[in-house]
């Protein structure tokens, strides 16, 4: 068996913890690991590391290999150069998979920013499903709905059985509220978990016949001499999910109840759901001093929030950004992130604080012509060898010790010492020793932006 991890999208629902460029399956958000580390040790449980491959989009794919790499040496990240949907990853990964090991396994998708719990249970899911998919079927595992959640895609089954599981019915929309109780009576309806499992030629097959516009494009990828998904094939794809382009197009699909916990942790109403709570049934993370509220959800990540009488509500504190929503609102958050997306306000795409696979850095502050940062360097890290083209950089050393490589010279910094780096000028900031790093960096120039950034070694094989 192989796996394909699908750990793309901006998780727009839990802004503005979850941002564009570090979103949700990239957060801690109630471990002390991440909900994308969480799914590949889940997936460890039915298949050797080695056969979990994970696609994301091109903006995360360090941060991704970094993570993964804590738990597997060698993880195998496929990078998608532009945002598809989750068709074209799908269909594209199982090509991979085929032409990798030259056979025609049985493949299990699922998304990265689940959480379950009950891994046992999810252990004895999958293999229930992957005796239906070794019979031809693409199987799907739905979660018997305990409300009238309308947030959810649903699946309707027939009560004929296959196996462990049934056949499908059809596949419908996320339904209003009186619509997903009259499913929750009927008995005959599961909510769609986005977690499949088919054999490759089997989903190839039936993209052939339901999606032949995307068929027609496999082609053109060759993956015998390269792991790079090309740019300008992978454009010609349709943006179009797997549920679209074949779920609910074929008469080959069966579904399998999932035996464990679950849930999507796709908005803050079902962060607060699996949050262990007060005796005044709040959910309180963080700095926070509060006065008679029930039933509310407050986090803070760096700030005092301060809160009285509160009920029904959520209220979410980063840097440089505030949410305050009644708790059945939050499925509206994405509309906000969308409105930031489209004013070009940078608070939807990246937080004060920058995770790198070498450490992070803070924005202190900004204006015209300047920006300061606070960089962390973890011990044993450095940054790439690199150059920037429209801006200098002055950095003031203020714990550690920094190795600075200018010019191709070499220069140690101990704390209060500091060197300039003119534009155009390759250099490599470097913490070989034991303690943390940390420096003032004051950047100046016409254009500071993280793309000016030209590259010409990298450790983490950003080149």
């Amino acid at each position: 068996m192989y796996g394909l991890i699908l750990a793309g999208g901006s998780g727009s629902r839990l802004w503005p913890l979850s941002r564009e460029l570090y979103p949700k399956q990239l957060l801690n958000i109630q471990d002390t690991e991440s909900l994308l580390q969480a799914t590949f040790e889940r997936l460890e449980r039915v298949m050797p590391a080695s056969n979990i491959i994970s696609m994301t989009g091109v903006k995360h794919v360090s941060n991704v290999k970094y993570q993964l790499s804590k738990l597997y040496q060698n993880p195998i990240v496929l990078s998608e150069p532009t945002s598809k949907n989750t068709a074209p990853a799908i269909i594209v990964g199982t090509k991979f998979i085929m032409e990798k090991t030259e056979s025609d396994p049985v493949i299990l998708v699922l998304p990265s920013d689940h959480q379950i719990k009950d891994i046992d249970g999810f252990e004895k899911t999958v293999k229930k499903g992957e005796k239906i998919a070794q019979k031809g079927l693409i199987v799907t595992f739905g979660i018997k709905p305990s409300y009238a959640e309308t947030g959810y895609g649903y699946i309707k089954v027939d009560s004929e059985e296959i196996e462990s599981g049934f056949k499908v019915n059809k596949f419908v929309e996320k339904p209003t509220k009186e619509i997903a109780e009259k499913y929750i009576s009927d008995g005959n309806y599961y909510w769609n978990s986005g977690i499949f499992m088919f054999k490759a030629s089997v989903l190839l097959e039936e993209t052939k016949k339901c999606t032949p516009e995307i068929f027609e494009k496999l082609e053109n990828y060759d993956f015998s001499k390269s792991n790079e998904i090309p740019y300008i094939e992978f454009d010609k794809m349709p943006a179009i999910s797997i549920d679209y382009a074949v779920m609910e197009k074929s008469d080959n699909i069966a579904l399998v109840k999932l035996e464990s916990d679950w849930n999507d942790l796709g908005s803050w109403s079902s962060i607060y759901e699996v949050s262990p709570k007060d005796e005044n049934g709040n959910v309180i993370v963080g700095h926070v001093l509060d006065e008679g509220s029930k039933n509310s959800f407050i986090y803070s990540s760096s700030k005092l929030v301060a809160t009285i009488g509160l009920e029904d509500t959520v209220i979410v504190e980063t840097e440089d950004a505030i949410l305050a929503c009644k708790s059945d609102k939050t499925q509206d958050v994405k509309k906000i992130f969308d409105t930031l997306k489209k004013q070009n306000d940078n608070t939807h795409l990246v937080h004060k604080t920058v995770y790198r696979p070498w450490g992070y850095y803070t924005v202190l502050a900004e204006g015209k012509g300047f920006l300061t940062k606070m960089i962390q360097v973890n011990p044993g890290q450095k940054l790439s060898v690199q150059s920037h083209n429209h801006r200098s950089e002055h950095w003031v050393v203020l714990e550690g010790m920094a190795k600075v490589l200018l010019e191709g010279k070499e220069h140690i910094l101990s704390p209060g010492h500091s060197i300039d780096i003119d534009v155009k000028e390759i250099h490599s900031l470097q913490n070989p020793y034991e303690e943390t790093l940390k420096i003032i960096e004051v950047q100046k120039g016409d254009l500071l932006i993280e793309e000016d950034i030209v590259r010409y070694e990298d450790m983490y094989g950003r080149v």
